[in-house]
């Protein structure tokens, strides 16, 4: 439990500082390690990348809180990094909610957002969505920090507001509710589907307190940079590696398909000094030679001495 803790302590000490938190989409402990080992801060679990990757379903509702916890356990088990994970509306009404809350602390994350849409919620950035009232979702917010404060006081509780983008709705509408949940206890504010630098920096001054954007969909590509410029906190960025590795995973099938002879060629030279070129060595073979060497007794030991002499 320590480390969890100390996973949720380093995301508040960020939040704290100065440099703005880029955390890039993640939907499996092998991406969570690459993001990692190319220098990002922190790490998000991707909703739509769970329902996709992990259901092959649309984010419309359909992944269950266990399917949730049980991605983002093995997530954070994968990194050093903060994981901050996409708890949906919190399965539920408050009491659901609070259930939510207990099991993403113990699954060692360091942060969740929750949503205030009904149930079943739909992707944010999609049409069709619609939102609880506002007394009923700050209801849901204050029971998450009950939660947070009995177990776990340094975990980060952020209220995503999906208002804007429901017919009719206003920013305006949104900024109120990111109030009212801000003092229901959410220690960031994220407003969903914002449309322009206008719309993110009336959110980061009018709110208060720390806030996310969501650098995807109907929502401008707005540099790190000047996000932070802005006020934003921590910028996440969902769906771009999960539609590069369905690319990437398309392709290959289709080749391997039509029986391409220059497939295997063409995937060594792709990789031919790639930092993944080597994957034993990427995914941790020598690390575990050395713990065998170390721990099991030296016969059983020299059975796999050799372990490393086929690269896939």
């Amino acid at each position: 439990m320590a480390a969890r803790r100390n996973a949720s302590a380093r995301l508040r000490a960020m939040l704290e500082g100065e440099e703005i938190i880029v955390a890039p989409g993640c939907f499996s402990a092998l991406g969570a390690r690459i993001i990692e080992q190319t220098g990002f801060a922190a790490v998000y679990v991707s909703g739509y990348g769970v329902a996709s990757h992990h259901l092959g379903r649309p984010d419309v509702g359909l992944t269950t809180m266990s399917e949730a916890v049980d991605v983002g356990s093995k997530i954070a088990s994968a990194t050093h990094l903060p994981v901050i994970c996409d708890a949906d509306t919190g399965y539920g009404n408050a009491i659901n909610v609070m259930r939510t809350v207990e099991e993403f602390i113990k699954s060692g994350v360091a942060a969740i957002h929750l949503e205030d849409q009904v149930a079943p919620k739909r992707c944010g950035h999609v049409a069709g969505k619609q939102v609880v009232s506002r007394d009923e979702a700050a209801g849901k917010i204050r029971a998450a920090a009950r939660v947070r404060d009995e177990l776990a006081p340094d975990f980060v509780l952020i209220a995503r507001c999906d208002a804007r983008g429901v017919a009719g709705g206003s920013l305006e509408d949104a900024i109120d509710r990111l109030k009212a949940y801000r003092e229901a206890g959410a220690d960031v504010a994220f407003g969903e589907g914002l449309t322009s630098e206008e719309e993110i920096a009336r959110v980061c001054e009018q709110v208060g307190g720390p806030v996310l954007y969501n650098r995807t969909g109907i929502s401008p590509s707005v540099p790190s940079e000047r996000l932070q410029a802005l006020g934003v906190r921590i910028v996440i960025n969902p769906s771009g590696a999960t539609r590069a590795a369905a690319r990437a995973l398309w392709d290959f099938y289709a080749a391997l398909k039509a029986e391409d002879a220059t497939l295997e060629a063409r995937l060594e030279a792709q990789f031919h000094d790639h930092p993944i070129a080597t994957f034993h060595e990427f995914i941790g073979f020598p690390e575990i030679r050395e713990l065998e060497k170390e721990f099991l007794p030296e016969e059983e030991s020299e059975k796999y001495k050799d372990a490393l002499g086929f690269q896939p």
